[in-house]
């Protein structure tokens, strides 16, 4: 299931770690709740973003969710590919399907679950 490396929050987005920059996604279990994901709006690169605050969107033929960053920091890149191609967000979410990358501001892991309490937290959610 979800990497254990991996910090999430509730509504499920990840964030890891690649040196000093901060890695943000969506885990398998909102892929798999949203089906079908057709569309995904992201922050532009220098665009600062904040924890627990919406950096963009992703769209499925059910509904379109806000995505929230689970770091504070700018913006460093993002996955510009998945604009003409969702289909790695459900292929690969940990790996080829990552959303951006921030240099974060704070490097506290602080109020975010880690893989085995998200893992339990996905067995009671409902979305």
């Amino acid at each position: 299931m979800s990497p254990d490396e991996l910090h999430y929050l509730e509504s499920h987005e990840w964030v890891g770690r690649d040196g000093d920059v901060a890695v943000v996604g969506i885990s398998e279990f909102a892929v798999n709740q949203l089906t079908d994901l057709v569309y995904v709006d992201l922050p532009k690169v220098g665009d600062t973003v904040t924890r627990g605050e919406t950096f963009g969107e992703v769209e499925s033929v059910k509904a379109v969710s806000d995505l929230y960053s689970p770091v504070t920091g700018e913006v460093l890149e993002v996955n510009s590919g998945l604009e003409d191609d969702t289909s790695p967000l459900s292929e690969d979410p940990f790996g080829k399907g990552w959303l951006m990358k921030v240099k974060p501001s704070d490097d506290s892991v602080e109020g975010l679950m880690d893989g085995p309490a998200y893992r339990e937290f996905c067995k009671t959610s409902d979305q």
